[in-house]
């Protein structure tokens, strides 16, 4: 026979109506147009251009902002998105207002270095990128309301992340109310003598120019001369967040280098306490919160000062207690205090060792800088190989007056503490090797335990060669000494932390330009409101001046620095107009996703970022729901453990700003937050260690065989490079969408990573398809459902199913929910065969199976003869009597060891439940004469003493 022959038997053998791909890619198609046609998913808002009726109950659910790539999504990418959707359109069954849309992070470096490659503007591949994005999440049947996506990209979007922006630039953290507040109040203060200038004049004594630089101090937003991370291969600086652990770039891998520049920063380290103590308000995973509590690193400790030279030194520790142990002292290469105290010569007997064979302390100083300016951090802090040189002077340990070496050492950072170090080498082990090389005191000021044979000694023990804190334990020392270091004017108790304040500018042309100008005496101004946005020029090259990745002295030089025309402006900022040069570097990526659940709420809206009826209605607290302290914001936030430090971190920063000056309603940014796992695939390698296709490997005997030769199994990410990728498009064109959905569910536990098995997805079809025989007959299309009552045992199947359902979906347990959706529909089948089924058993069915396959739900229940869609449901609701059993089982021991099992009815008494356990044939056997003793259990079980 031939193939065309084979085909046409294949194709007359399928029932007209049986479900099929090619048939669920019908209805699937036809209901999206539907749904999209009559508005299904829109939320309506209680004020403004969206407003309608609203419930009191509502749900707002949120996806991890996606950026759009140019290489689409592979069937890992729905996990979060099919889970979310299934559990927005569950609540909006049960009656709530449910908000639910999804938008595109679409500033960034992928669509900026494609268009340095090709020359095509990154607007173009970004808008293409989110149309074939957009493609493939439609398919899948997402519930979105269309109306409130957004693009950070879009003008009407970063508008509102500019005039954040200047919130946050036009304000500044008052520590005495702890809270942010504007700007113009602190002037306020300032010009009333309220607050007096840093220098003690009075604020009319001050130039203009003076009094700008003392109030440009003060702001959240602020200029910063410091050391950055610059990736001379992306052209930009980074933040300490996008820096791998190994020096390189998050994006790219590319080196990092340590780099002085004039930066934007913000002072998110003024939050750092409330970041920390807010965490205990949210409804989020441990392991997240432990995550953050580790990037923010409060600690307590002491700051104590060090004279030297006129001068001091000064060092935070968590250690106060070691201070007689301090036998030299360290600074980052880059600390001020070092040119301010270098002197011209060597000290007399100076270690030749400490020198570096340089002639004066600056020669030695400027080599070693230039040494520790090609290192990363990442080297400086895990270098084993300890290298430092002597600046020529000696410090005074405050506790002992003793005097000690000053050193610098690329092992000590400026951008965490304070830049400098009291070494202790007796009590840490980068401090005892440093001596060693160097030929510095070590003295221990804890006692080891007994035993220890080791160089320093980091644990506890009473103080020994501390003078007054001998003896003591750690905690007891550490209070003791930091008293007397108060009492006597050389440090005090403090906290520490090891957040920084978060860079934000970077060297690109893709991202929002910074709606800023700087006059001719280079002092910032913001940009009037009504100007805004600030818009991103035309340019013909996007590319950065240098783009050597290995050269550490390369300058940035910004694409917008080619715009000439827009650079230099005239304006007229209140003053008349003047002459401006605008900001040639433009926001980070994480600006417009540090905000964007404020834009969902009220998308359309020109006159403010976010109607506050609007925002308290979706994201204010609800403290008669969830208590007292509920700190309000979305309900659900779902996305990978990936973002739990830099984009959580910075949303909650920014939704505090604009909490504290009055924008918003909820102090934080997200209620609830959920980690989704990962969809893992199996990668396939030859002999050679070559990759080979993954859909055309076959298993034989526990092998794998790839062409007839066998191939090694791996498992891990899908990938292109690992040739294992399956697109969500295959498996609906295979399948249908509702297929995949219900595979995707069922696969395990939500926030369980499990392997992708496209030849398991079969299983998910041979539900839907016997879902689909239980209500339509595939011969003739017609619904094949009957009037008559279900007999008993069906009905409590059924409501046992609806509590069950009900209890999963709620929880975010969707396999087992699709479990009891399989043990359901197989019970019916058994028990009714070919007949028609009860029309009140199959209607239940499919509106609880609406969530996970929401286009075949509403194809059945539309055939049912239900003129309007199910997505507002209502969803089934069990019937308690049916859950309630009617008989109970009882093990029955005799002396300890069950020997038979008794059923007895659910009511029974426990005089009825001994009767029925003594009268059981097994147990009379074993019992002559009256027993001893027989006890009752209710519920549980029957025990016979004999």
């Amino acid at each position: 026979m031939s193939e065309q022959a084979a085909s046409a038997v294949d194709s007359a053998a399928v029932p007209a109506h049986r479900y099929t791909a090619a048939l669920a890619n019908s209805i699937e198609a036809r209901w999206q147009e539907q749904w999209a046609e009559r508005g299904t998913f829109e939320a309506p808002n209680p004020a403004g251009p969206l407003k309608g009726d609203v419930p009191e109950d509502k749900l707002f659910v949120q996806d991890m902002f996606p950026y759009p790539s140019g290489s689409g999504l592979h069937v890992g990418h729905p996990l979060g998105f099919i889970g979310t959707d299934v559990f927005a359109r569950y609540h909006r069954m049960t009656g709530r207002n449910v908000l639910h849309t999804m938008g595109f992070d679409a500033f960034g470096l992928p669509a900026e270095q494609y268009a340095v490659r090709t020359g095509q503007h990154p607007r173009k591949t970004t808008e293409e990128n989110i149309a074939r994005y957009l493609h493939q999440i439609r398919r899948l049947g997402l519930g979105h309301d269309e109306r409130r996506r957004v693009s950070t990209t879009d003008l009407t979007f970063y508008r509102w992340t500019q005039w954040i922006f200047l919130q946050i630039f036009n304000a500044w953290y008052d520590t005495e109310q702890d809270r942010a507040r504007p700007i113009s109040e602190l002037e306020a203060e300032y010009a009333q003598d309220k607050r007096r200038t840093p220098d003690g004049r009075g604020w009319c004594e001050l130039t203009r120019v003076e009094q700008r630089k003392v109030i440009d101090s003060h702001r959240l937003v602020y200029l910063s001369e410091a050391p950055v991370n610059w990736c001379p291969g992306l052209g930009t600086v980074v933040a300490n967040e996008e820096v791998t652990a190994d020096g390189r770039s998050e994006r790219g891998n590319f080196p990092v280098f340590r780099k002085k520049l004039r930066q934007w920063m913000m002072r998110i380290t003024a939050y750092a306490d409330r970041l920390v103590d807010d965490l205990e308000l949210l409804e989020w995973p441990d392991q997240v919160k432990a995550m953050q509590r580790n990037w923010i690193g409060r600690s307590s400790g002491a700051h104590i000062r060090f004279p030297v030279e006129g001068d001091a030194i000064e060092v935070f520790t968590t250690r106060p207690d070691t201070v007689f142990g301090a036998t030299y002292m360290v600074l980052a290469p880059e600390h001020h205090l070092v040119d301010r105290v270098v002197p011209d010569a060597w000290p007399a007997d100076v270690d030749a060792s400490w020198t570096g064979g340089h002639a004066t302390p600056a020669e030695a100083i400027a080599a070693y800088r230039l040494a520790a300016s090609r290192k990363s951090d990442l080297d400086r802090q895990e270098n084993k190989e300890k290298t430092g040189v002597f600046i020529g002077v000696y410090a005074t340990n405050p506790a002992n007056d003793k005097k000690i070496p000053v050193f610098i050492a690329d092992y000590v950072l400026m951008g965490y503490g304070t830049g400098a170090i009291m070494a202790v080498p007796g009590q840490d082990q980068r401090d005892w090797d440093f001596a060693k090389v160097f030929n510095l005191p070590i003295i221990r000021t804890v006692r080891p335990t007994e035993g220890f044979d080791g160089e320093a000694f980091t644990g506890d023990g009473p103080a020994m060669n501390s003078g007054f804190l001998d003896g003591l334990d750690v905690d007891e020392a550490k209070k003791t000494i930091i008293a007397w270091l108060e009492q006597h004017g050389h440090g005090e108790g403090k906290l520490q932390y090891k957040l920084r304040d978060w860079l934000f500018a970077r060297q690109r042309y893709w991202g929002e330009p910074f709606p800023i100008v700087f006059d001719s005496d280079g002092l910032p101004h913001a940009i009037p409101e009504h100007m805004l946005p600030v818009e991103l020029p035309e340019i013909a090259d996007y590319s950065p001046k240098t783009f050597d990745p290995d050269d550490a002295d390369s300058e940035p030089s910004p694409p917008l620095l080619r715009a000439t025309d827009w650079i230099e402006v005239e304006l007229d900022l209140g003053d008349g107009v003047k002459k401006y040069r605008r900001d040639a570097n433009v926001m980070p990526q994480w600006a417009g996703s540090s905000w964007y659940q404020l834009r969902y709420v009220d998308p359309t809206n020109q006159e403010t970022i976010c109607e506050p009826e609007n925002e308290q209605y979706w994201l204010g607290p609800r403290p008669e729901i969830h208590g007292p302290q509920d700190p309000g914001g979305v309900d659900l936030y779902i996305g990978g453990i990936e973002h739990a430090v830099l984009h959580l971190l910075y949303s909650r920063f920014w939704q505090k700003v604009l909490f504290d000056l009055g924008h918003v309603s909820a102090k934080e940014p997200y209620r609830r937050l959920f980690n989704q796992g990962y969809i893992q695939a199996y990668a396939y390698t030859d002999a050679r260690g070559v990759y080979v296709p993954a859909e055309e490997v076959v298993e034989r005997d526990g092998r794998f065989y790839w062409q007839d030769q066998e191939v090694r199994q791996e498992y891990g990410k899908m990938g292109k490079s690992l040739k294992n990728v399956v697109t969500p498009d295959e498996m609906c064109e295979q399948y249908g969408a509702d297929t995949f959905r219900f595979y995707e569910m069922s696969m395990g536990p939500m926030d369980v990573s499990r392997p992708w098995a496209t030849k398991d997805v079969v299983g998910a079809q041979r539900f839907l398809q016997r879902m689909w025989r239980n209500v339509v007959d595939e011969e003739t299309g017609a619904v094949a459902v009957s009037t008559d009552d279900p007999d008993e045992a069906t009905l409590r199947a059924l409501h046992r199913a609806i509590a069950g359902v009900h209890a999963d979906y709620a929880n975010m347990r969707f396999n087992t929910a699709g479990a009891k959706l399989i043990e359901l529909n197989n019970h019916v089948t058994k028990t009714y065969g070919g007949k028609p089924k009860p029309r009140s058993v199959v209607e239940p069915m499919v509106l609880m199976m609406a969530p996970l396959c929401p286009h075949v739900a509403e194809e059945m229940w539309s055939r049912l003869g239900h003129e309007t869609s199910l997505a507002h449901g209502p969803f089934p609701v069990a019937d308690e009597k049916y859950l309630v059993e009617d008989t109970i089982e009882y093990p029955i021991q005799v002396n300890g060891k069950v020997r038979a099992r008794v059923t007895v009815p659910a009511d029974a008494t426990q005089d009825e439940v001994k009767t029925a356990a003594l009268a059981d044939e097994k147990i009379a056997t074993l019992i002559t004469g009256e027993p001893k003793k027989v006890i009752v259990v209710p519920g549980r079980l029957v025990n016979v003493v004999v």
